[in-house]
């Protein structure tokens, strides 16, 4: 029997073709993961295609978990374990395995013909190579094809069951359970018994082998990580940022009526959504995204919550339906899951480059409140924001999420609807209306600079909308010179007056005499890697404060004597520098701007360094705009 040796964090990457179930596998080992109670992080990294040509590098799929007995905040930079079904899946991959990392390969795969595919002139499992690993070449198809020759399945249909062998196998190696994985198949298969029972044979077997075999030595535990009481269960950002949105309505006490056109990474927060028939949500898949959100504008003229979904290109065609919005001055939420750009770009890879569009992508001036997610629990939070904001001031609002968000994974303490915080929601009604006078559509709450939410059909209500100048108060057609510009200012005014807290800054030193040298300010789903770099900037004796922007427009009022109060101020994004150069005009701080577009998230040890080139007065790695010479040696390296 293998000795059972305890590890505080373990990384593990299962990748193959996209047709070798990664993604399932990965989702199920992380939710046998949650449930005993480990923290966790995820990042699913999977092909454009629909299914790229099999066996080659463009259709490699992977999915990346750490897990670990403390707090994680990242996947991992690089994997401990390397899980490959196939060469292509070894190729693509082998380059962010250090040395001394485990290689499980499936030794079944790695015939001539899939070698050639990707280049591989000899077998690497067996000409030495990968001699600086510690390789496990196990035959998991054939092993697979023989525990299920009882079934009477032809080989191709049994070797569709390989995952499920690979995920048998290492839930033994770590120690995982398979009850959670045991009762997920018998609920998707519960009307195909040959296929559920193939799925469990192959998930027994491949458990079976890892305990009586003498290939693994050691057998890895890894306790679970201290928590606050609760229910937690696994959630992604997609799910998270869906119930947000339910949930927010249901504070408010109004029905979503979600208009929405399929588009990579925001459609799981349509079919979320589409589950929640019972909870006052109606869903709505239009026929394109323009459709979408003039589905959801209309059902904010008649009194419930609007919001539309979408990604990349999507959010350029709302943007005129986006500006009636910001006329009409309407409750909308537009959830931006941000992908890889421009066009067409780079669907299932994230980036949060959609900043400034979101700022400033509307023709005329049609300034709008603009909300970013940190985490995928925390665009459950996100959401409500959104929410609150957007039927509060009667605005539209962007939330801004992005694909690593949307697909990654973390635990998640389930809430107390009840306990949380109820927002106001007033329509107008007639008696508001003073005897002998008009309704007054853009009368303005003196507070909050709201017009009246007059739902269309109640008497004494009647007014005019559209997408013409609106008369102050009246509502009327107006091309006054003077009322354009007092309305401009209005609109623009309403927004700068948005209720939002102050930016919360993680500073040890701010008690201390010379306190901080480097503040790291960042923004959505750069929390994770930024705070992991922190942390280890501050273990490595550097004096290093952190904070983290929500609320995108308005900045929080403290932001400026923020960043006044260090001397160096740096601003990682996956853009060129959009942030950066909204805090440069706004505040005129020369912020360091650290940017990467890889399609992927920082990992940590850059960041670290980028913290210590800075601390050191390194200069800065690039301008805000992103087109200062380092960025290009950066870029080309």
């Amino acid at each position: 029997m293998a000795a059972t040796t305890p590890l505080d964090h373990v990384v593990i990457r299962f990748a193959g073709d996209s047709g070798d179930g990664m993604q399932l596998t990965g989702d199920r080992f992380t939710a046998e993961t949650a449930a005993l109670g480990n923290d966790l992080a995820t990042l699913p990294n999977f092909p454009a295609e629909i299914r790229a040509p099999a066996g080659t590098l463009p259709g490699v799929s992977s999915f990346q978990l750490q897990f670990a007995d403390h707090e994680v905040l990242t996947p991992g930079d690089a994997p401990d374990v390397l899980v490959a079904m196939n060469p292509a899946a070894l190729k693509a991959n082998l380059r962010d395995l250090p040395h001394g990392g485990t290689v499980i390969a499936d030794s079944d795969s790695f015939t001539k013909r899939n070698l050639s595919k990707v280049g591989y002139a000899s077998n690497p499992l067996e000409d030495g190579s990968l001699e600086a690993y510690r390789l496990h070449s196990v035959p998991l198809t054939s092993m697979t094809v023989t525990a299920l020759a009882e079934l009477g399945l032809g080989r191709k249909d049994a070797e569709r069951s390989t995952n499920m062998f690979a995920l048998g196998l290492l839930s033994w190696l770590y120690s995982r359970p398979t009850d959670g994985t045991r009762r997920f198949l018998e609920t998707k298969f519960a009307a195909r018994p040959q296929i559920l029972a193939a799925n469990l044979r192959a998930l027994e077997a491949g458990w079976a082998y890892g305990e009586t075999t003498e290939v693994f030595t050691v057998r890895y535990e890894v306790a679970p990580a201290p928590s606050r009481s609760g229910t937690f269960r696994n959630i992604t950002g997609n799910t998270a940022l869906a119930y947000g949105l339910a949930v927010g309505a249901h504070t408010a006490g109004l029905p979503v009526v979600l208009g929405s056109y399929p588009i990579t990474p925001a459609s799981d927060i349509l079919h979320t959504l589409s589950g929640l028939k019972r909870f006052g949500v109606t869903t709505l898949q239009a026929e394109d995204e323009i459709a979408g959100i003039g589905a959801a504008l209309g059902a904010a003229y008649g009194g419930a919550l609007g919001v539309t979904t979408t990604s990349g290109p999507g959010l350029s065609l709302k943007a005129e339906m986006l500006g009636l919005g910001v006329m009409l001055e309407l409750p909308l939420v537009l959830v931006d899951v941000q992908r890889g750009g421009p066009s067409t770009g780079l669907p299932t890879k994230t980036e949060q480059a959609d900043l400034l569009q979101a700022m400033f992508g509307r023709h005329g001036e049609a300034p709008l409140p603009i909300v970013a997610a940190a985490t995928p629990g925390d665009c459950f939070d996100a959401a409500r924001e959104a929410v609150r904001i957007a039927v509060t001031y009667m605005t539209p609002v962007i939330l801004l999420s992005d694909g690593y968000l949307a697909n990654g994974s973390e635990p998640w303490p389930i809430p107390d609807v009840a306990s949380l915080p109820r927002v106001k929601v007033r329509f107008a009604h007639a008696d508001d209306v003073p005897a002998e006078e008009k309704f007054r559509p853009y009368s303005r709450n003196p507070g909050t600079l709201a017009r009246p939410w007059a739902v269309p059909g109640t008497a004494g209500l009647e007014h005019r909308i559209g997408g013409l100048e609106k008369a102050d108060g009246t509502g009327e057609i107006s091309y006054d010179p003077d009322n354009h510009d007092r309305m401009v200012r209005l609109r623009q005014a309403k927004v700068d007056g948005v209720d939002v807290p102050d930016l919360d800054v993680d500073d040890p030193w701010s008690c201390e005499a010379e306190g901080a040298d480097l503040l790291v300010l960042g923004w959505g789903s750069t929390y994770g890697p930024i705070s992991a770099a922190v942390r280890k900037a501050r273990a490595s004796g550097l004096k290093v404060a952190r904070a983290h922007l929500t609320h995108l427009n308005p900045f929080p009022a403290n932001t400026g004597d923020v960043l006044r109060s260090y001397p160096r101020v740096m601003v990682p994004e996956m853009n060129l520098g959009q942030l950066a150069l909204l805090l440069r005009a706004e505040y005129l701080v020369d912020v360091i701007s650290h940017t990467t577009v890889r399609g992927l998230p920082f990992s940590s040890g850059d960041l670290e360094q980028a913290i210590a080139d800075a601390v050191t007065h390194a200069p800065p790695r690039s301008t805000a705009r992103g087109f200062g010479p380092d960025h290009h040696q950066e870029a080309h390296a």
